[in-house]
């Protein structure tokens, strides 16, 4: 027992070590320019003592009430199963309360192990109004979708204006560049194009630097902090009551409600404590919280009052302008380091953002790319790591200033925490199952804070802030159309699909023969079978001896285990050899080329086959024993998808193929045989054999190839969003074939015309 506590707390501080890099880096950078937007505008007129105390007064209440409070002792309670992040809290809410608009799911999903939060129950809690009310009102659902495909597109917009806003801080020197403007945006450029262009080595390969860089930096910050105290104004520590927070308001009226844009930057970062939640665990984050990063930040907003308030003519100015002389060079060089590993935190959760939205249908189908073999979830994401850069590289040239920026971003992070307030008041009905009462003091009183920053931030859209406003407004049309592109197709498919029974009797008339192979046909629905296959015997009246309709979707949890990811059942008599099986993966969830798919397949309908006496549909993780055994085969007669072709051309085009493609000649190759086992019906025991001999002579895909247009009598606003918009997203982004890496080779596509 002593010892695994010990182990425990051995744990417990290496990842709090590790978070700090990951997690912190940009709120630990914000001392680089909070002060200097705050006196930015007209506040600057205000330059005596009783202003500073009150700037410091506001600084040190928002900083207790939204890191500390609401994300530290609240927010990190909610994680979905280790995850966290707006897509988080609306999975939770999805499974909880029946809110998804994912159209194929099924009642099996809620038998994942990772479905419900332990210890809560999913119908049973406060407000079964609410609930009744949520689920039956579609319009509803669909507002709470936007609200969270606002937040985030607010993210990503905070993608595009960190890298800018920290990277340009340390830059902008006007002590050393006064008379060269031109260059400070240069070296900015350069530096942002560097951080972008190595994103594809993958954070893992300089993460060991990323944490002793902020730890430097922020006992660097907490020691400058403490001595600007010492020197400038030992009594700085009478700001901390609320009396000044009430005196300024007071004397600065409408200017000081402005400033409050430059104060919230204290908070920025904030939610990343909540978003990055899934690389470490809620006590270390709160730890390295608590013990460092607090004091730490407190310490140096303190001795940078007390600096101002002996120095009121340095307000508009930065944070360098605080730092001791015989200091000032080491501190610059890890500041810079600092606002580097800030930017690379923030770009690694945009990624993780869009991959959210991709998976549960909201973004267009990227190129997802592992970064590492060992820290399961470091992503790269080429597209949108070009964008970012191009976008945060066009922010930078057209501002210049750090000021501007500064409220851009702004706006970006309050957006993101009022959406994160606003789930989480529903978390606590629907998941935590607490009084409604509870849920809206939770919203009343850190919303009210929140919209206050927001109102605040939104007045100064002029003056840099409509950047963000103007990147949500693309993003979220971007994610809806294509979210409402695929639900529309879906309904199509649902309306349209066809039974077997009117496919086999079609038969005799068409001629229809089957061939040796596996045919997998790809499909959204979970019941039926879709229209293509139809169209397809009709054109081609032909099909494998072994058909199985394959779904990959998508579910509401963050991860699933491969025991349960497969879902198998039968379609029609045994003697048809057609299946229907269900892969499902979630939101985090990334598909991997290398995952021997086709093995695990043909394992998981062998599982049925063997367990189908005892039940009608199974999931693979019931203990049924191996059906069959794999041996690894090298063979070069061995071939993927060709192996029983009589075809010397087709054979000559697969070993080309392979030879073009190493990530398909590095597969492994095995061969399927069924034991000998006297317990095994003959009958069974003849449909694995089918199974097995259909897997040796190859696997084919399947695969629509639609193009969905709107109909004549449809609204402008549909066509638009169908016809150009979902068009030319649908064509320039990658296409399903790519994304779920099925060899080019073997794929069948069924063109279609959709009128939705």
């Amino acid at each position: 027992m002593h010892f695994q506590r010990r182990q425990y707390y051995m744990n417990l501080l290496l990842l709090a070590y590790q978070s700090f890099g990951v997690v912190y880096g940009d709120l630990s950078t914000s001392p680089l320019y909070v002060y200097k937007s705050t006196f930015s505008g007209r506040l600057r007129q205000y330059q005596d003592e009783e202003t500073v105390f009150g700037v410091l007064s506001l600084i040190f209440w928002t900083f207790t009430l939204i890191p500390l409070l609401k994300y530290v002792t609240i927010v990190l309670s909610a994680d979905d199963n280790g995850e966290g992040g707006p897509f988080a809290l609306y999975s939770l809410l999805c499974r909880h309360a029946k809110l998804s608009l994912l159209p194929n799911q099924q009642a099996a999903d809620e038998e994942l192990s990772s479905y419900y939060r332990n210890g809560f129950a999913p119908r049973n809690g406060s407000a079964p109004w609410l609930r009744r009310f949520l689920e039956k009102h579609k319009k509803m659902r669909t507002v709470l979708l936007l609200i969270v495909l606002c937040g985030a597109s607010m993210v990503i917009g905070d993608g595009v204006l960190t890298p800018a806003i920290s990277d340009v801080d340390p830059i902008v020197l006007h002590i050393q560049f006064v008379s060269y403007p031109g260059s400070v945006v240069l070296l900015s450029c350069i530096v942002l194009v560097g951080l972008f262009a190595l994103q594809h080595r993958g954070t893992q390969k300089v993460a060991f630097l990323f944490a002793p860089i902020v730890i430097i930096w922020l006992f660097s910050i907490g020691g400058i902090g403490l001595y600007n105290i010492i020197h400038w104004n030992p009594n700085i520590y009478r700001a901390l009551s609320p009396y000044y927070m009430v005196k300024f308001f007071r004397k600065t009226g409408k200017d000081g409600w402005i400033a409050l844009g430059g104060i919230l930057l204290s908070m920025t970062g904030s939610e990343a404590m909540f978003a990055d939640l899934g690389h470490f665990t809620s006590a270390s984050v709160r730890v390295a919280f608590v013990t460092v990063i607090y004091p730490c930040l407190i310490l140096q907003y303190m001795g940078h009052a007390a600096f101002l308030s002996k120095n009121t003519f340095h307000m508009p100015t930065g944070f360098y302008h605080t730092i001791p002389e015989p200091v000032f060079w080491p501190v610059f060089v890890v500041a810079t380091l600092a606002a580097v590993v800030g930017s690379q935190a923030v770009i690694s959760a945009t990624f993780s953002i869009v991959k959210q939205c991709q998976a549960l249908g909201c973004f267009p189908r990227v190129k997802v790319v592992h970064t590492s073999r060992w820290i399961y979830g470091q992503i790269y994401i080429p597209e949108i790591n070009w964008i970012l850069m191009v976008l945060c590289v066009a922010v930078t040239v057209a501002f210049r200033d750090t000021t501007l920026i500064g409220n851009a971003y702004g706006i970006a992070c309050m957006t993101v925490m009022l959406v994160t307030t606003f789930l989480m008041a529903l978390i606590v009905i629907f998941v935590w199952q607490r009084n409604i009462i509870f849920a809206l003091v939770f919203l009343v009183f850190f919303g009210s804070i929140e919209a206050v920053y927001l109102s605040s931030s939104l007045m100064k859209v002029p003056q840099g802030g409509w950047v963000p406003l103007v990147l949500a407004f693309i993003f979220m049309s971007v994610m809806y159309i294509w979210h409402y592109g695929l639900r529309r197709k879906y309904q199509f498919d649902l309306q349209n699909k066809v039974s077997m029974r009117s496919i086999l009797s079609l038969g005799p008339s068409l001629g229809i023969v089957r061939v040796p192979g596996i045919g997998l046909i790809y499909t959204e629905l979970v019941t039926g079978v879709p229209s293509i296959f139809s169209h397809f015997v009709t054109n081609l009246p032909a099909f494998h001896e072994v058909l199985v309709f394959l779904c990959v979707k998508s579910v509401p949890v963050p991860y699933v285990s491969p025991d349960e990811r497969y879902l198998v059942g039968r379609i029609g008599p045994k003697e048809y050899r057609m299946y229907r099986c269900i892969v499902r993966y979630g939101y985090k969830d990334v598909q991997r080329d290398d995952d021997n798919f086709e093995n695990m397949l043909v394992m998981s309908i062998a599982k049925f086959i063997m367990m189908e006496g005892r039940m009608a549909v199974i999931t693979t993780t019931d203990d049924a024993g191996t059906p069959l055994s794999m041996r690894d085969f090298n063979g070069l007669a061995d071939s993927m998808t060709t192996r029983s072709s009589k075809s010397e051309t087709l054979r000559s085009l697969q070993s080309s193929y392979e030879q073009e493609s190493p990530s398909v000649s590095r597969r492994r190759r095995v061969r399927f045989e069924v034991p000998e086992d006297d317990d095994m019906g003959q009958q069974v025991k003849d449909e694995l054999m089918a199974l097995v001999e259909a897997k040796h002579a190859g696997v084919a895909y399947i695969m629509g190839h639609s193009y969905i247009k709107a109909r004549r009598s449809s609204s402008f606003l549909k066509k638009f969003a169908i016809d150009v918009g979902y068009s030319f997203l649908r064509k320039n982004c990658r296409g399903p074939s790519v994304t779920l890496h099925i060899p080019h080779i073997s794929l069948i596509e069924v063109g279609m015309i959709y009128y939705v």
